[in-house]
């Protein structure tokens, strides 16, 4: 049995097969082909950070694949009164047939995983937000960019540390551009960087978004202030000052280069107005594609159940 915590678990050739079932099964939901991938199977959704793209695109995903989403708030369950996460796990995965959770620390997301009987989906930690980057590469596929040189400008947070592990999985080049005081986590970085020696990634940081961006063919970033960051806004934003990706910024990238965002976005903040709507056929893809990539790695887990 498998589960989806961290791209760093799966090979380039497993990730390019949940991409590859994502593409098919996106094809036949346009074609409106609903087959029961997971007839009958239950998905159990713990929600202990709150999201919309995240909960319409699994507790949808699930029921085209033939099968049944659970929304289980921190509020609705025992988690929220204080039961361990281990016997929620033992509980919870004798009930159902696979699991997601959107959570706080990833050591939470892997106590649940090592005490379930079925596969669990890291639906966001604050450390990684896998089924994000498996969106984005989809995204990227469908429009036309087959060799990505990626320009990742902004927090070093959980997003970016999903890209340096996309990035080193699949060998593509990502350069991160954060402020100082906000890169990525250096135990992460590290791994990143041993996993690229293997695929030939080449993975490069800076404090400059126009080093980062200059000649990119994909442009991303997210939002300056995130979920229980609050508090820090006004620090954060002083601190971000020059990290717009705006029409200056963007300039610089391939003349076809595409933007996305993860949402949701914070117009004049991380990404200006114009740059936004100019790209929000890309970005707005990006956010179906939740439904569609997410889908991909369901239907994956359940084949490799026995493995």
């Amino acid at each position: 049995m498998r589960h989806f915590l961290s791209l760093k678990d799966f090979t380039k050739d497993e990730l390019l097969e949940m991409i590859s079932l994502a593409q098919q099964i996106k094809k036949e939901t346009k074609a409106k082909e609903f087959k029961p991938y997971l007839e009958k199977q239950t998905l159990g959704m713990i929600f202990e950070k709150s999201s919309t793209r995240t909960r319409v695109s699994f507790e949808t995903g699930i029921y085209q694949l033939g099968g049944v989403g659970l929304f289980l708030s921190s509020n609705d369950i025992q988690l929220g009164r204080g039961e361990p996460m281990k016997d929620t796990s033992r509980v919870i995965s004798r009930m159902v047939d696979m699991v997601m959770i959107r959570t706080f620390e990833q050591s939470k997301l892997e106590e649940f995983a090592h005490y379930s009987k079925v596969p669990v989906i890291n639906g966001l930690t604050d450390a990684y937000h896998p089924v994000q980057l498996m969106t984005d590469y989809l995204t990227m596929l469908e429009f036309g960019i087959t060799n990505p040189v990626v320009a990742y400008v902004g927090d070093g947070n959980n997003m970016t540390h999903s890209w340096l592990m996309l990035s080193a999985k699949l060998g593509f080049e990502l350069r991160v551009a954060t402020p100082k005081g906000y890169e990525c986590d250096a135990n992460i970085i590290k791994e990143a960087l041993a996993i690229a020696k293997t695929s030939g990634a080449k993975i490069t940081f800076s404090n400059d978004p126009q080093i980062a961006v200059k000649d990119a063919n994909v442009v991303t970033t997210d939002t300056w202030v995130s979920m229980g960051q609050e508090d820090e806004k006004e620090e954060r934003l002083k601190a971000f000052e020059g990290y717009i990706v705006d029409e200056n910024l963007m300039s610089l990238a391939e003349k076809n280069a595409i933007f996305l965002h993860c949402l949701p976005a914070y117009r004049e903040y991380e990404v200006s107005e114009a740059i936004f709507e100019q790209h929000a056929d890309e970005i707005f893809t990006e956010a179906e594609n939740r439904l569609h990539a997410q889908k991909g790695i369901m239907v994956w887990l359940d084949q490799h159940r026995d493995n």
